[in-house]
């Protein structure tokens, strides 16, 4: 197959390409060469003074409460690369990223921006991963690579009461993509509280063929106690009532160990706590703690890629994780199925045309209280 100037990596960086770069940002609209830095009015000439055109007339978009603004819309072939994106004065959760590949008339990726980025709970939380990094103050950084054939469209809408500022450049390449390139999905799903007894569905009604590549988990716990024993799974083309893939419990999926905790393995040797950790595929980033006040219950937000070793499906998946703890008070350990808070995306590639997803549920419902 000839090099198609997607993507490069350090064994690749040197290799030549016919590939053309292309950046779309509030300062380029359109993406189009030769084009940025155009504007000679925008939201920031009174900083700009008499300076002119060129000068920063123009970095970010305002989008009012109830407003879908498009970001991008891109013809042609090729790649987007990487995506930055900042949103001041916003609601993480209330502010929807939608992607539309080819002229599909649903979206491949409907998520809040922070659980896109790995940041559920509305908080800033730093994280250093490949496909991810969230950076100091409130930077989202994108590097999965998102194929198109025809067409690219990005939009945001703003569900919040107050008005969105959004600073963003998406870079992107035109260039041919090879015909074993699948298209880039991202689906987001909330369950506050999960019935006691269910199990939380990840992602479900995936048809097609393709390769699961993350999770990311924003988890508020119910309860007093250790929330994680439960086991995710995968069920892979037209697997029933076993999977083929079962975890042996969460924060194992989530490459930890013994609660994320490094005492509780070593009891007597020190204070047990959560330790936050972010690695290139794998991390717990976000430890929320009680305040004593109103923030009365622990949260939690965790990321795995499968990027070394995507979970490969040729017609269909559903992939499911168990809400499970501890019950206390007892002389032998039982589990406890918890009901939980909990949201979560999926990230996966697959053929189109891709199963609708359900529908997004409502401002309220997506509230974090």
């Amino acid at each position: 197959m000839a090099f198609s100037g997607l993507g490069l990596h350090l064994g690749n960086l040197s290799r030549l390409s016919n590939a053309q770069t292309r950046s779309i940002s509030p300062e380029n609209f359109t993406g189009e060469k030769g084009k940025g830095g155009m504007a000679v009015d925008g939201p920031a000439a009174p900083q700009a003074r008499d300076l002119g055109q060129g000068w920063k007339l123009s970095p970010y978009v305002v989008i009012e409460p109830g407003a879908t603004f498009t970001l991008a819309d891109i013809e042609g072939q090729g790649a987007i690369q990487q995506i930055w994106m900042t949103l001041a004065r916003g609601r993480l959760r209330h502010s929807i990223l939608r992607v539309y590949w080819d002229d599909q008339e649903h979206p491949s990726v409907e998520c809040p921006a922070g659980d896109f980025f790995a940041c559920g709970w509305e908080e800033f939380a730093q994280v250093s991963s490949l496909a991810v990094c969230v950076n100091p103050g409130r930077a989202f950084n994108c590097y999965w690579e998102m194929p198109f054939r025809k067409r690219a469209r990005f939009t945001m809408e703003n569900r919040s009461e107050e008005a969105l500022t959004v600073y963003y450049q998406i870079n992107y390449t035109l260039t041919d993509v090879p015909e074993d390139c699948a298209y880039f999905h991202a689906q987001f799903r909330r369950t506050n509280p999960l019935p006691y007894k269910d199990v939380y569905t990840i992602l479900d009604g995936v048809s097609g063929r393709g390769q699961y590549v993350g999770t990311y988990m924003a988890w508020g716990v119910n309860n007093n106690g250790w929330w994680g024993e439960g086991e995710i799974k995968f069920f892979i083309d037209g697997d029933g009532e076993f999977p083929t893939i079962c975890g042996t419990g969460t924060e194992d999926y989530f490459c930890g160990a013994y609660n994320f905790d490094p005492y509780v393995a070593h009891a007597g040797q020190g204070q047990s706590r959560y330790v936050e950790f972010t690695t290139p595929y794998a991390g717990l980033p976000q430890v929320i703690r009680p305040d004593g006040v109103y923030k009365s219950q622990q949260r939690f937000g965790m990321y795995r890629w499968h990027i070394p070793d995507p979970i490969r499906f040729q017609s269909d998946l559903r992939v499911t994780i168990q809400a499970l703890g501890w019950l206390p008070g007892v002389r032998e350990a039982k589990y406890l199925p918890l009901q939980d808070d909990i949201a979560s995306v999926a990230f996966w590639y697959q053929t189109l045309p891709a199963t609708p997803f359900p529908k997004l549920p409502g401002s309220d419902y997506l509230e974090i209280g």
